[in-house]
């Protein structure tokens, strides 16, 4: 935002800061915080403290917001439990989204640094990587929840534990009883907490990083929520109306068990034996480019094989009470100019449950690749400079906070009979 922007919402802005930032222990802790959020919010290339500070003019005190952002001892879950509580009120989330993005580092210092894979490069680099937990329905969404990765190298108690990461856990503020927990785990206790704050959602939403762990979907499962997740192309699967068998008692020996007669296929190979002509057109929403649709924009559309199937492997056939495996749906994108599927979701969404609807939520995790952008390009998600665990953790908290602050105002001014779809 402009200056003048800025000052055209700042009523708006101290109101929602206010709010959001009540569970502060200090009126100074809600003076800088409120700071914070409008350095996130104007217009800069950079929003890391000293930059911000030159562009808040009297009210950019460097040396206090360095201190606020980085060893105030404010906990940021309190904050975030408010922003929670009020998104969920705006927005109505139909889903929670879990992902994670990257955060490049040129150096070693910073918590929890190490040279590991992120989607934000597309390779394995040198960064820190955060897992969020955003709220979403069809026309907005938010990052309510945030948790710092802490690889294998940075955990002492790992095999895999690097002397020079662990001895800097101390400089960087690292609980000691933070240890390594794998991403899958730490949506997982993202969504217990966001329970515990009064949020409840129906489905969770997540890509192949997640729905191809089965004790996530198991996790899932156990929490009584459904699932649409992407999987990889080999997660194997028997069809739906398999059936196992058990063979005839020979007398010796323990009796045989019922069990399926012929091995569980890829995913992939069981949708390309159904074959192109099981696809069918769905359309899900309205994209960004001109066109014919409610809102003059061009409606994405596609190919999808949607089977019934019954997912294998250990982990399912050890929490499966009994030898016939559970139900699920495999969702298949495929193209009209491709020769095969391009993408792949698993489902547990009960048999009945329209096509066009599991589309529309399986795409639905485009919100948090949007709210990631938004929060990268336009408020600094990635420009904190600090080395600390609780300064990373009070600035991702801060910036979800200013793109929550976007969002009411977007919603504010878009007619609700012409919200996206």
């Amino acid at each position: 935002m402009t200056p003048d922007e800025i000052a055209a919402v700042r009523g708006e802005l101290e109101e929602f800061a206010a709010e959001v930032f009540e569970p502060f222990a200090r009126d100074g802790q809600r003076w800088w915080g409120q700071v914070y959020l409008r350095g996130l919010l104007t217009d800069g290339k950079r929003k890391s403290v000293e930059p911000m500070a030159a562009r808040l003019g009297a009210d950019g005190n460097r040396q206090a917001l360095a201190h606020f952002i980085t060893t105030s001892p404010w906990d940021p879950s309190h904050v975030r439990a408010k922003l929670a509580w009020k998104m969920e009120t705006a927005i109505r989330p139909t889903a929670a989204i879990f992902d994670d993005t990257g955060f490049l580092k040129d150096g070693t210092a910073s918590a929890c640094v190490s040279s590991q894979y992120t989607g934000t490069a597309g390779k394995v680099t040198n960064c820190q990587v955060g897992v969020s937990l955003h709220l979403a329905s069809d026309h907005a969404s938010a990052a309510v929840d945030w948790r710092l990765f802490l690889p294998e190298t940075w955990d002492p108690a790992s095999p895999k534990a690097d002397s020079d990461k662990t001895a800097r856990r101390s400089a960087c503020g690292i609980p000691a009883d933070v240890g390594h927990v794998e991403k899958w785990q730490l949506a997982l206790d993202m969504l217990d907490e966001t329970r515990s704050w009064g949020i409840e959602v129906p489905l969770a939403i997540a890509d192949a990083g997640y729905g191809d762990c089965a004790a996530f979907r198991l996790g899932l499962n156990d929490r009584g929520l459904n699932y649409v997740v992407g999987i990889s192309t080999t997660l194997s699967a028997h069809l739906g109306d398999a059936v196992p068998v058990t063979p005839a008692y020979q007398g010796n020996g323990r009796p045989p068990v019922a069990k399926y007669p012929d091995k569980p296929r890829s995913v992939k190979e069981l949708v390309i034996a159904v074959g192109r002509k099981a696809a069918r057109p769905v359309s899900w929403r309205e994209g960004s480019r001109p066109g014919r649709g409610r809102l003059g924009l061009k409606r994405m559309y596609s190919r999808f094989v949607a089977l019934r199937i019954r997912p294998a492997g250990r982990e399912i056939r050890q929490a499966t009470e009994g030898p016939e495996l559970p139900e699920c749906w495999l969702l298949a994108e495929w193209p009209t100019t491709e020769p095969e599927p391009v993408q792949f979701w698993l489902s547990d969404l009960p048999a009945d449950f329209p096509l066009t609807t599991l589309v529309r939520l399986a795409k639905l995790r485009w919100r948090i690749e949007h709210d990631y952008r938004e929060m990268k390009q336009a408020l600094g998600l990635a420009h904190f400079e600090g080395r600390t665990w609780n300064g990373w953790h009070h600035h991702v908290t801060l910036v979800s906070a200013a793109h929550a602050f976007c969002t009411l105002q977007r919603l504010a001014t878009t007619p609700k009979d012409t919200a996206p779809a």
